[in-house]
């Protein structure tokens, strides 16, 4: 039944007592297939969504934009794209999971973290639930990349997965014997808020203090090793302003500048995935986001954990993500146990 984002049909959400005013649970259809799992994963941007069959094949899969900006709009852009998958796989009751980026808070039960920030403060958990009358389980956006690469992925069959999202910031997850690991903050895997280790105190390399980052910090992982910050910390470097995709293909061609910011990006990210192994000492190390395109990432990278891991001998793997950009809506899924 078709659920219009424009109108405005949560009027009532103050408290635990919510009134669904103007709005129509989503109607239920003729087949139940409880081994279908639809996994979301709200980003900033888009909603990209799948039906997934408990042996991990895809059935269904949607995309749409995010309403920015609007929470309303965002819980029925959501409710609709249940409706539309669940037709498309002849099914009703399917699971439902969702990546967001932030967490829910342990305390509240509420979204924190997030930088879409109309979601901050809100039980998106609970009011989804409330509407699509069944519980709905919710996960940081990093942490359904790792569930999904550890699943079925990249890092499928180790018993110890950190799954690192290089992109417009940087995030990571903890998997642990198929478990994922959430801390009692919420906050296991924040990896990229971290200082960047063993800064180089060089003149002209910008790594003390470091920049300033959203949190409030400075000098985090994420201003060096996000999209963004690789593009910035070059452009301090060498006064061009490019992408990071121009910085990469021109290192490449032999361009002496590019080749120095990718050179140091690649010591940069050895350094932070280093101090990782030194405290979790995980088996497999799988990298996604835009960044993880680099294929000298994968290669360069592990020549310099010498330099910095406290180990005579390094086992732990590192690899490019297996799902890529399905990776996150993967895990999204893989949030329900197979039934």
């Amino acid at each position: 039944m078709p659920i219009s984002p424009k109108r405005s049909i949560w009027p009532g959400l103050r408290g635990r007592n919510r009134h669904w005013k103007g709005a129509e649970r989503p109607m239920a259809h003729s087949r139940s297939s409880p081994g279908i799992r639809i996994g979301i994963d709200l980003g900033g941007t888009k909603i990209a969504a799948v039906a997934m069959r408990n042996d991990g094949t895809v059935c269904a899969e949607q995309r749409i934009r995010t309403p920015r900006g609007d929470y309303s709009a965002t819980l029925a852009a959501i409710a609709q794209i249940v409706v539309s998958l669940e037709k498309a796989a002849n099914c009703s009751g399917a699971t439902v999971g969702i990546g967001v980026p932030g967490a829910v808070s342990a305390r509240t039960g509420t979204i924190k973290n997030a930088n879409s920030e109309w979601l901050n403060g809100r039980d998106l958990r609970g009011d989804l639930g409330h509407f699509l009358d069944r519980p709905v389980r919710t996960a940081n956006d990093a942490d359904c990349f790792a569930i999904s690469e550890a699943q079925d992925g990249a890092g499928a069959g180790a018993a110890t997965v950190f799954g690192i999202i290089l992109g417009t910031g940087c995030g990571g997850g903890i998997v642990i014997d198929g478990k994922l690991l959430t801390g009692p903050n919420a906050i296991a895997g924040e990896w990229g808020h971290n200082p960047l280790p063993w800064p180089d105190v060089a003149a002209g390399t910008a790594e003390l203090p470091g920049p300033d980052c959203y949190c409030g910090k400075t000098g985090c992982i994420e201003t060096f090793l996000s999209g963004p910050g690789f593009a910035a910390r070059h452009k301090e470097q060498s006064g061009q302003s490019l992408t990071p995709e121009q910085i990469v293909a021109q290192a490449r061609q032999g361009n002496a500048d590019c080749g120095d910011s990718l050179g140091r990006y690649i010591d940069r990210l050895a350094r932070a995935t280093a101090s990782v192994i030194n405290i979790l000492d995980p088996h497999c190390i799988v990298l996604g986001g835009g960044m993880s395109n680099i294929a000298e990432l994968v290669t360069e990278v592990p020549r310099l954990w010498p330099r910095y891991v406290f180990s005579d001998r390094i086992d732990t793997v590192l690899s490019a993500a297996r799902h890529g950009d399905a990776s996150g809506v993967r895990g999204a899924a893989w949030l329900w146990p197979a039934s």
